[in-house]
């Protein structure tokens, strides 16, 4: 039997997951939705044959859905995830999962007084093929012992929304998660760098930075973040081992010879870039969910990301190298 899934935020990637449950993934089918934006949820609603709910509180609690995806605004993910695990009910949420590493433990605790794994975190690029590519050199130690990592997260623009802090809180965030998964080590100190920043910024932000990050067996790791390079949206990620290199290349199927040059293209954006791995994603969340074993980014993970993102704007603040120090992980995620 299909699950029916409840989505609480259609904004831009609340329909795009709509989009991708109903269109891409079998075994799934959006039942229901809500929103702040009651006249765009509802005209949404109708399109698809859903039910519009006023809260989220409401959709969670209804019979009508089985499941919940929560992409509403920031701050409220921690209350729609409780709200989730209080029902009993499978949670995707994307990232962040609290805005501070505070509320991420009340989900911890939450999720391991209910004595089961419920809640999984929207950290996409583990379903990324290139990524999965640099795991499987990593873990089976192809060229040895990984060293150090370089590594670019680029978007061709930032609006005046878009601040100093925002560089880690909604951007980083996925190569903090990423790259602990891919060396299953946690980092153990951040230092973050402000670099000479460029004419394309404002005002409020600081662009580009750097983050450099140390983990437990010393593995060093440098990340760009530069979030108005003008030129598209451009993800490196080049593993320093023992005997070689391995890095990802910027996923293409077409090159042009034209004019002299021979080229191919950068993404312009998210979406088009890590398309593919949303689709891979929510296929593997509704399969975990339909054999009772969840096996994505955890609330642990979510929490740690969390713990690292405050360590790094700490050090964005103090200018100092400010060490990450993270209880043991419970036995619920082991």
């Amino acid at each position: 039997m299909d699950l029916k899934v409840g989505v609480i935020g259609t904004g831009a990637i609340g329909i795009e997951h709509i989009k991708r449950i109903n269109e891409k993934v079998q075994g799934a089918y959006v039942t229901a939705v809500s929103d702040i934006n009651v006249e765009q949820a509802k005209s949404l609603a109708n399109q698809i044959s859903a039910v519009f709910f006023e809260t989220g509180e409401e959709l969670i609690a209804s019979t009508e859905v089985d499941i919940v995806v929560v992409t509403s605004w920031d701050p409220t993910h921690e209350k729609y995830v409780l709200e989730a695990i209080k029902h009993g009910k499978y949670v995707f949420c994307e990232k962040p999962l609290a805005t501070d590493s505070a509320g991420c433990k009340r989900i911890v605790d939450a999720e391991i007084e209910a004595g089961k794994k419920l809640v999984q975190v929207g950290f996409m690029r583990r379903y990324d093929r290139g990524y999965i590519e640099l795991k499987e050199a990593i873990e089976t130690k192809k060229f040895g012992e990984p060293l150090m990592l370089h590594c670019a997260h680029r978007n061709p623009t930032a609006d005046e929304n878009y601040l100093t802090p925002m560089a880690i809180i909604n951007t980083g965030i996925h190569e903090i998660d990423a790259l602990r998964w891919l060396l299953q080590e946690d980092y153990v100190s951040a230092q973050m760098i402000l670099p000479k920043q460029t004419s394309f910024t404002h005002e409020k932000l600081h662009d580009p930075q750097m983050l450099i990050l140390e983990t437990a067996s010393g593995i060093h790791i440098d990340l760009e973040i530069f979030v108005n390079c003008q030129f598209g949206y451009d993800i490196k990620c080049d593993v320093v081992c023992e005997t070689g290199e391995v890095g990802l290349e910027d996923p293409a199927y077409t090159h042009v010879k034209a004019k002299g040059k021979n080229y191919t293209k950068v993404a312009p954006d998210w979406q088009t870039r890590f398309v593919e791995a949303y689709d891979y994603e929510f296929e593997l969340w509704i399969r975990s969910i339909q054999t009772g074993n969840l096996t994505g980014p955890t609330a642990w993970d979510g929490y740690v990301a969390a713990v690292t993102m405050d360590a790094c704007g700490k050090a964005r603040d103090t200018g100092e190298r400010t060490l990450i120090q993270l209880p043991e992980c419970p036995a619920l995620y082991k």
